[in-house]
């Protein structure tokens, strides 16, 4: 079985990566909808099938990311995904 630890990882990068270039402009929703984007993005391109268990829609209100919804490709390992793109909305903000 192929280990998801490295393209979870680019999972994680790739949401940083995305709200980095606003950090410090005073908007978490501003912040957290790049980190969330990007994550939701990157968790599609993996080889599983993903399932939200703990979500950042019912966390911060967010369009996606709600807990139920499906990523990933849809082949490949059953997996259950918790997620919060970025740790700390305000304090990056």
């Amino acid at each position: 079985m192929m280990s998801l630890a490295w393209p979870l990882f680019r999972v994680t990068e790739q949401a940083a990566l995305a709200a980095w270039p606003q950090t410090g402009c005073g908007d978490k929703n501003k912040i957290d909808g790049l980190a969330v984007t990007a994550l939701r993005q990157e968790l599609n391109d993996v080889a599983f099938r993903g399932r939200v268990v703990i979500g950042e829609g019912e966390i911060d209100h967010a369009p996606m990311l709600w807990i139920g919804e499906e990523v990933g490709k849809g082949d490949g390992p059953e997996v259950d995904i918790a997620v919060d793109p970025i740790e700390g909305t305000r304090m990056v903000a």
